[in-house]
């Protein structure tokens, strides 16, 4: 409604243009009334004061007020729902520390607001482009490969094939309780059905960059794989120690160099506070690329892959959700984070039907997801995520991976 009232004001300055003329042919000018006249002057006065701007320019000047206007009545309304949003999720968190029941009113069950009023214009005079700093390479796997062996002195040792990997990950996720219905499905989600043990995204379909540092059948980021060496590393040094166990000769060798390697990264991994933003830190370091260089190796890289979901599936048991997730439901967890996919996951089907994705987004994200904005449920979210699942895995990749387990 703001930008509709501005809109009619502004429509009246090429109008008040026009009662300029009678003022320059002379005498009329006194046959104004004083609030026309003075308006004259006000308006005459800006049109100079602009050096004489031409049509064009007025007319952008014009259009980019009514914009903002429009912007700013948007960016209040959007601003009040999504403090709504966090002061809903605070409550929620707050309810489930005390093992309150959660109901539909502590959800916003209505969706955000959308943009309806006009678009930014074009300016038709140049404008100075505004300074952006530099964007931060992304590293590829050869950043990866080169960091491990400058900092560790170390190369992972690649599989033979891909049917390679893929065995040892099935051996390792069931040993550790995945589901093969839960792997097979996230890789068909996460990679197309189709990606290798060191897909990176955007480097894959044809990709030509990078867009992430996530790489690997359940896609992971440096910080993922620097968290998972603070948290689980004791598990990996164990069974690694095991293999060294049952090896000899120059492999025995190898083991042993890449188990020392191991537990050096372990011991840099804990060495800070264990939150995410610390892990992030390590991620973006050279030291973070080496470590991320394990999803790789045909030993911890299926280990690293597994606990990705794994820790999802104990997190969901450790808050008393004994039921087994279902590939879509951990595939969430895996997406939004435990805590925030929990929160879906325990929602009663009538529930789900009703309350709007932007529950569990932050504003930037939900702006940036056209997934979750489409499908703008929990029950349509959910949906569409098995729907890609059920579509994906009958590709080579994933009845491939199906067929190691």
């Amino acid at each position: 409604m703001h930008h509709i009232s501005i809109r009619r004001v502004l429509t009246l300055v090429p109008f008040a243009f026009v009662l300029l003329a009678p003022a320059a042919r002379g005498g009329e000018a006194d046959t104004l009334p004083p609030a026309v006249r003075n308006a004259n002057a006000q308006l005459l006065s800006q049109f100079f004061a602009q050096g004489g701007a031409s049509p064009a320019v007025l007319e952008y000047r014009r259009k980019l007020a009514e914009y903002q206007a429009a912007r700013a009545a948007f960016d209040a309304e959007a601003g009040a729902y999504w403090s709504q949003i966090s002061e809903k999720r605070k409550t929620r968190n707050a309810k489930r520390r005390s093992g309150q029941q959660i109901t539909l009113d502590d959800y916003v069950l209505e969706h955000p607001p959308i943009y309806t009023g006009p678009k930014r214009p074009v300016n038709p005079e140049p404008e100075e482009a505004p300074e952006r700093p530099p964007r931060k390479p992304i590293p590829v796997v050869a950043d990866l490969l080169r960091a491990a062996q400058e900092l560790y002195q170390f190369t992972p040792q690649r599989p033979s094939s891909e049917l390679e990997f893929k065995r040892a990950y099935a051996r390792y996720a069931l040993a550790s309780g995945l589901t093969r219905e839960q792997a097979v499905r996230v890789y068909s989600f996460e990679t197309g059905g189709t990606g290798g043990y060191d897909v990176q995204a955007g480097i894959e379909h044809g990709g030509k960059r990078a867009i992430s540092t996530a790489i690997g059948y359940n896609q992971l980021l440096t910080t993922n794989s620097v968290e998972l060496l603070a948290e689980q590393g004791h598990e990996f040094i164990r069974a690694l120690s095991e293999k060294v166990a049952r090896t000899s000769g120059p492999a025995r060798q190898a083991l042993e160099h890449k188990l020392a390697v191991l537990k050096k990264m372990v011991g840099h991994a804990k060495s800070v506070p264990d939150t995410w933003s610390e892990h992030e830190k390590i991620g973006n370091t050279a030291q973070g690329w080496a470590m991320h260089a394990m999803v790789l190796d045909i030993d911890i890289g299926p280990m690293l892959q597994t606990h990705k979901l794994l820790t999802s599936v104990l997190f969901a048991r450790a808050k008393g959700y004994s039921r087994p997730l279902t590939a879509a439901e951990l595939e969430m967890m895996n997406l939004t984070g435990d805590g925030t996919g929990l929160d879906m996951v325990t929602m009663p089907q009538a529930m789900r039907e009703q309350v709007p994705t932007s529950n569990f987004f932050q504003r930037g994200g939900y702006e940036r997801n056209p997934v979750a904005i489409r499908h703008n449920t929990v029950a349509k979210l959910l949906a569409v995520t098995d729907e890609r699942m059920d579509s994906n895995s009958s590709k080579a990749g994933a009845r491939e991976l199906a067929g190691a387990f």
